[in-house]
């Protein structure tokens, strides 16, 4: 039986694999800073044994500059979705930051309908989740993603919320209380890194603002009193366990707290981040599970649910992916 997966937690700029960034740059005439395979992978993927966030951050430099265009942004969405599916993602939500896309004339609107283009190209179901970025001195660039979600924002087939990246440690989720209480205003639907490089404060605020969704929300269990607020609103948790190990989100997996969540009944689902920055994919982030914390099908069944419930798509598209999901396990 060939598995299928959902993806609710992956970033654009984290998935140009070496064969997708070779594509961008033929098709720009953009030259590469290598024409070997390992160098270039080397420049756009960590060793395993990544040894600082910081590692982690110089591999979007790459992807970043293959994409300032609008053909070249529009490929990037397509490529990325197609390449999940071969994995056997049925449905991803790929987020990105418009204001990142700037740098060769393109304003954060020529970005996000360039997205959108590659999105109704790609063989498989997908969504946008537009970034805010966490940072100095770009508040009105926010303020403009957070218009343009309100403009764009659809139930399904295009953009779906927005959500808020960046260095958590460095600029608290404090800091950005206005931003989202204009989203809320708007009634755009939001996810927020929390509870990643930061403590379980970041998570509570990211709730009290309205955050249906929290990316990662692994030192949630620095605070029994934010688990139990996690709980008593439904929130799911966006969890990535390669990228939690490699970026010291965890220092030591045995204390990872996913288990502990799901079996506390918290809503946790399973995701990439960064595939290709990572060297991973949906399956193997499974797989992983399956061997360090011994995941089982059951609880397969119960993460797959979890994430087709907090999809940020329509009824109609939920009850498509559950039946294909699920049409083997009678449910």
């Amino acid at each position: 039986m060939e598995e299928k997966y959902i993806d609710l937690h992956l970033h654009l700029d984290g998935a140009i694999t070496v064969d997708i960034a070779k594509k961008l740059a033929a098709m720009q005439n953009i030259a590469l800073p290598s024409e070997d395979e390992k160098e270039l992978e080397k420049l756009l993927s960590v060793p395993d044994d990544c040894a600082s966030l910081n590692d982690f951050l110089k591999c979007f430099a790459l992807p970043g500059a293959l994409m300032q265009t609008k053909d070249g942004l529009s490929a990037a969405v397509e490529m990325v979705l197609d390449d999940a599916g071969k994995n056997g993602v049925i449905y991803a939500e790929i987020r990105f930051a418009p204001q990142l896309h700037t740098q060769g004339g393109m304003s954060q609107k020529d970005a996000v309908l360039a997205a959108l283009d590659g999105l109704k190209k790609a063989k498989i179901k997908g969504n946008l989740i537009l970034c805010c970025m966490r940072g100095e001195d770009n508040d009105a660039k926010n303020e403009e993603t957070v218009e343009l979600a309100k403009k764009y924002l659809v139930e399904d087939g295009g953009v779906v919320a927005i959500d808020l990246a960046g260095a958590e440690a460095l600029f608290p989720t404090s800091k950005y209380r206005q931003l989202f209480a204009k989203a809320k205003e708007y009634g755009i639907p939001f996810t927020i890194h929390a509870g990643e490089a930061d403590g379980a404060e970041s998570v509570r605020l990211a709730i009290e603002y309205g955050a249906v969704r929290i990316g990662h929300g692994v030192r949630a269990c620095e605070d029994a009193a934010v688990l139990e607020l996690i709980r008593q609103r439904g929130v799911t948790l966006e969890m990535c366990p390669t990228s939690n190990r490699q970026t010291h989100a965890v220092e030591d997996m045995s204390d990872y707290p996913f288990i502990d969540y799901l079996q506390s009944g918290i809503k946790v689902t399973v995701n990439t981040d960064d595939p290709a920055i990572e060297r991973t994919n949906i399956a193997k982030e499974y797989e992983y599970m399956e061997k360090n914390f011994a995941l089982t099908a059951q609880q397969e069944n119960i993460l797959l649910e979890n994430a087709v419930n907090a999809a940020f798509t329509s009824n109609a598209v939920k009850a498509k992916l559950k039946k294909t999901i699920f049409v083997d396990f009678g449910k």
